[in-house]
């Protein structure tokens, strides 16, 4: 995971709130010599397609002047949009708009600018690095985005980003593109699926003290910006370990070729109803290295304690867990056990599973975790942070608060 800002050349990628910019005018303009001469060839058995870098007669410029609809951030057809940028002042000199597309589950670049005066300062780098993260966050398919074909000096950028060509549309603008040399190009990232591990390429075992720091560095990437600006998990796994309430016993890491890429940490919890108490389970955090993620990782050690616990008498375990994963592994939402969070809540990230049948069920009752899940200030969290290589704290859409 890369730094996402980069503070040491001056300046500061921030959140732009819709409620504030919205409607806001971005100024594209540019010069070029040079274009990208789109050529389709109609032949007997199909078509061919040629993309070559040309030289225009003269210089060609474009300024939002000469376009019915200038760019603009949060423009309505944008529904799920999000902007970040960077300000001087109150004035934004560079920004980035983002927008899911959820059907195909990929991740639109709606917008990217930097003012002329602060370009080639790595400013596009690093807003386009807050694209990524998001895409990898939410585990979007692929980065998606369009320019126009005279537009080289975006296109050269979007091809050392690491896009390539996935499209074009030879009308999008005006019926007259192609001989106009203004082009829609579409340009994407394709984010590969990785192959899953074989259980026999880990090791699922406990954790060993000399690990606990590669542990704890592990957990803070895993968790860096994805419910939260930063994380503060790899201090709850550092006090867990003192805990009167942590089961070791009960809690695995996952080692590959003598590196934790992988872990689950496992708690006593309870089920209050009235005067009455039932000992559980609960896990937190279950975490897997950015690298990793997506091999099945996770879901071995899931599978590995739960039959562990289930072996050791344990009735059911209740979590706080993402409600696009855990429901694929058994788990469904507490209220269909009757059980409550303490204040007496239920939402989809509110699950548990039965270990043994009617085991949560039959008690219902409101849930308590260790007091160690409350014990964690921002305070300790930054202090704690420091022995770890730094990471930028940053807003996405996804997180909870």
């Amino acid at each position: 995971m890369k730094m996402i800002t980069n503070k040491e050349a001056g300046f500061n990628i921030v959140p732009l709130p819709k409620k504030d910019w919205q409607g806001t005018i971005i100024p594209m303009r540019y010069t070029t010599s040079e274009y990208y001469d789109v050529a389709v060839d109609r032949r007997e058995n199909g078509f061919q397609v040629t993309l070559e870098k040309k030289e225009f007669d003269k210089p060609v410029s474009h300024t939002p002047e000469e376009y019915d609809f200038p760019d603009k951030l949060y423009q309505e057809h944008w529904e799920k949009a999000c902007a970040w940028g960077v300000l001087e002042g109150r004035e934004m000199i560079a920004c980035i708009e983002t927008c899911p597309e959820e059907w195909s589950n990929r991740l639109a670049v709606t917008e990217l600018w930097v003012h002329e005066d602060y370009r080639r300062q790595g400013i596009a780098h690093a807003l386009m690095a807050v694209a990524k993260e998001q895409a990898r966050l939410e585990r979007r398919r692929a980065l998606i985005l369009e320019t126009q074909s005279c537009n080289v000096g975006a296109i050269d950028f979007y091809l050392k980003e690491g896009f390539t060509l996935i499209g074009f549309d030879s009308c999008c603008y005006q019926n007259g593109d192609l001989e106009r040399k203004e082009v829609r190009l579409d340009l994407g990232i394709l984010r590969d699926k990785k192959p899953r591990l074989c259980r026999d390429e880990l090791e699922i075992r406990r954790e060993r003290e000399p690990e606990y720091h590669d542990t704890e560095e592990m957990t803070m990437r895993a968790f860096w910006n994805k419910h939260h600006r930063g994380c503060n998990e790899h201090l709850l796994v550092h006090k867990l370990r003192d805990s009167e309430d942590y089961l070791p016993e009960l809690s695995r890491v996952a080692v590959k070729d003598g590196r934790v890429i992988g872990g689950i940490f496992y708690s006593r919890a309870w089920l209050k109803k009235g005067e009455q108490k039932k000992e559980i389970l609960t896990f937190g955090p279950l975490c897997v290295d950015p690298d990793w993620q997506g091999t099945g990782v996770g879901e071995m050690l899931l599978q590995e304690t739960m039959t562990a616990a289930r072996e050791a008498g344990y009735p059911g375990i209740v979590i706080f867990g993402e409600p696009d994963y855990y429901p694929l592994r058994g788990f469904v939402t507490c209220d269909r056990f009757g059980i409550t969070t303490p204040e007496g809540k239920n939402f989809d990230a509110f699950m548990g599973v039965e270990l043994v049948p009617g085991a949560l069920s039959e008690f219902g009752g409101s849930f308590y975790e260790s007091e160690i899940f409350e014990q964690l200030s921002a305070e300790e969290e930054e202090v704690f942070s420091v022995q770890f290589p730094p990471l930028e704290k940053q807003y996405f859409p996804m997180q909870w608060d």
